[in-house]
């Protein structure tokens, strides 16, 4: 008996199920095993005695009594394994579900119930797990947006799913049990795709399918560009994945290809391809007419160089003649002073009309280049005030500059700045009425620019002629009067300042003036007023008393031109002026007189002015030897090239005879400079 009991409590004390028993009066609990003691969170203590409904909280409501009579296992539920459905409660409050089987038993004549208590969480859990993957399983396979066939290990379609029906045009039973997938796809393709053809199976496989069952029986789900035929012959692109498919041992059963239309994908991609050609046919085409183009301005631009080197050539003689006759000995008559006055002034308005046009066509072209640095604004006004000075005084014109209280500096073309103000002066001065005035004002604008202003007293504009200002060869109705101009100088001002960064604009009251400004940035590189001491002497200084004999060597291969700066070099008893027609000949007079300055021309016969400066900077006994260069070369493109090659000075034909007489002295006074530097070194 002692060995039953044991038994029975071994029993117990080790199934998984809960078990406890309860007096069937109350249903009052009166054993629990260890089971049912970890199902709930309670000791067997905690227990025993006390009323069954508090772990089932259906009971604890009050409807029925605590006991398990309800739960009484059926012979049905018996058959199956399966008892009642219930919500259990732990000591934490926590509830989770219960399924219960409850059976009857007497003991000395009292009624017990024995409850068996199963927790079917994780039942549920993979229950309802298992009807999430069929309702998974069922969208797939109803689900029109993509094909998916599926197939045993053969190859036989087995799974045809409505997008594939929908897709090819066949039905389900068209194809289950009757066809493979090589059967509506392109055979050649798959067979293309498998790269490894000679894998024998062990089963037959349909032709051309045993491409892609090898790589799907390696696992990997490979995606293929395929075209599949449907049942009316077309044809279509697909995009398929192929996935073999494995019973719980491994060994394939099947495989699986999900697959979507790509005829949509494949327009765009021709469409993309197509607009891609375009575009670069249209590049190309774009391509091509740019270097049309820089062909084009390469070719202006040498056709600019040329036609200012033409007609100042000629230019040069009439004014530089000219000047002679006014300004020679004896002084001409007042018939003759007339006709050469008229001779400078048409000659003068000539090279200006030349400037501003060559100037605007290098603009236009973008050829036009600048040397933007930082520019001290003092020193340009005044250059600009000494150079406008005798046009106002021949005018009456007053002319006021305001002084600057400290130095400053802009961001600009040093010569394109002077440039611009010297135009806006000439039309305040030009337009101005008898005994008028002209004041320029420099006023901050911003934090970082200044405003430069020049103001007349002049007749002003109306408003439909300020509309017109900037226009090309727009002379605003003045072309009735003795005003001389060419209507493009306002252009070319406003597009030097738009290229050095600034801005320029104009206002104006009919009858009181106008006001034409233009503001620059301010240069962030500030330089000392005893840096802007240092540039005054080399503008203001003059030769001095110093009487010994110079030598000059001029090279040139023009005898007009020769013979002006001879007259002119004739006016200088400190001066000796050598010649030679070409430069060749150039230097071999240099190397033999080692003169003090030379100037040469650029365009001269046999090598030009440029190669002979660089033979000459090439021999030790010449190089020290300021060379000048003076030529109708003047676009700044010339002048920059040629000051790079090393000239001394650059000036440039028609003659201005101060400039000419002044770029010479100054020429004379760093040869002197040099030579004294050298005997210095000879004696250390």
């Amino acid at each position: 008996m002692r060995d039953s009991a044991a038994l029975v409590a071994a029993i117990l004390n080790t199934v998984v199920d809960g078990i406890i028993t309860l007096h069937s009066h109350g249903g009052i609990v009166e054993t629990v095993n260890p089971a049912a003691e970890q199902m709930f969170g309670y000791s067997a203590a905690d227990l025993v005695g006390q009323d069954f409904g508090m772990l089932i909280p259906e009971l604890a409501r009050g409807q029925q009594q605590a006991s398990l009579e309800d739960y009484l296992a059926s012979d049905a539920a018996r058959a199956i394994g399966r008892g009642r459905e219930v919500i259990g409660r732990r000591k934490d409050g926590s509830l989770f579900p219960l399924e219960i089987a409850a059976s009857e038993m007497w003991l000395g004549g009292q009624r017990y119930f024995t409850g068996i208590l199963r927790d079917i969480t994780a039942r549920q859990q993979a229950e309802a797990a298992l009807l999430k993957a069929g309702a998974l399983q069922s969208a797939i396979s109803n689900s029109a947006n993509f094909s998916s066939i599926a197939t045993d290990a053969r190859g036989v379609i087995q799974i045809f799913n409505v997008g594939a029906e929908r897709m090819l045009g066949y039905t389900a039973a068209d194809v289950i049990d009757q066809i493979t997938p090589a059967d509506i796809s392109d055979p050649q393709e798959l067979i293309a795709r498998a790269g490894i053809l000679s894998v024998e199976f062990a089963t037959p496989i349909a032709p051309g399918f045993e491409a892609l069952v090898f790589k799907a029986s390696r696992g990997i789900g490979d995606v293929y560009e395929l075209t599949y035929i449907r049942k009316d012959g077309s044809r279509l692109p697909a995009e398929v994945s192929v996935t073999s498919l494995r019973d719980p041992l491994g060994a394939t059963i099947g495989y699986l290809l999900i697959g979507t239309d790509n005829t949509e994908r494949k327009r765009v991609e021709a469409e993309r391809a197509l607009l891609d050609q375009v575009l670069q046919d249209k590049n190309a085409e774009l391509e091509s007419a740019r270097c049309v183009a820089e062909r084009a301005n390469l070719a202006k631009s040498e056709f600019l160089s040329s036609m200012s080197h033409e007609l100042r050539t000629p230019l040069s003689a009439i004014l530089g003649f000219a000047q002679l006759i006014e300004s020679g000995t004896p002084q001409p008559t007042i018939l003759q002073k007339r006709s050469i006055d008229q001779i400078l002034k048409a000659g003068w308005y000539l090279l200006e009309l030349i400037n501003e046009i060559l100037d605007l066509a290098l603009i236009e072209s973008g050829k036009l280049s600048l040397s933007v640095e930082p520019v001290s604004l003092s020193e340009v006004m005044y250059e600009c005030e000494a150079m406008v000075e005798a046009q106002a005084l021949r005018r009456g014109i007053g002319v006021a500059f305001s002084s600057l209280e400290m130095p400053c500096f802009v961001n600009a073309d040093r010569t394109r700045v002077k440039q611009v103000l010297i135009n806006l002066l000439s039309n305040a001065i030009k337009y101005n009425r008898i005994g008028g005035t002209v004041t320029v004002e420099c006023t901050p604008h911003l934090p970082d620019s200044i405003r430069i202003s020049v103001r007349d007293t002049g007749a002003g504009l109306t408003p439909s002629q300020l509309a017109q200002l900037f226009q090309p060869f727009n002379r605003l109705g003045q072309k009735a009067n003795d005003e001389e101009g060419t209507g493009i100088g306002l252009v070319v001002c406003k597009r030097l300042v738009e290229l050095m960064g600034g801005v320029i604009g104009v206002e104006s009251t009919v009858g009181k003036g106008c006001v034409f400004w233009i503001e620059l940035d301010l240069s962030s590189a500030a330089q000392t007023v005893a840096q802007v001491l240092e540039l005054a002497p080399l503008v203001q200084a003059k030769v001095g008393g110093d009487t010994a004999l110079h030598t000059v060597l001029y090279v040139e291969d023009n005898p007009a031109n020769l013979m002006l700066v001879e007259d002119l070099v004739a006016r200088r008893t400190d001066i000796r002026l050598l010649s030679a027609r070409d430069g060749k000949r150039g230097i071999e007079i240099a190397r033999a007189s080692l003169p003090d300055v030379i100037l040469m021309d650029i365009n001269l016969p046999g090598i030009s002015g440029v190669r002979a400066l660089r033979i000459l900077a090439e021999d030790p006994a010449t190089a020290h030897i300021p060379v000048v260069a003076l030529s109708a070369n003047a676009i700044p493109r010339d002048i920059e090239k040629g000051l790079e090659a090393g000239f001394f000075r650059y000036l440039t034909k028609p003659i201005k005879v101060n400039e000419f007489m002044e770029t010479l002295d100054v020429a004379l006074r760093f040869a002197h400079a040099e030579l004294a530097r050298t005997a210095r070194e000879e004696q250390a």
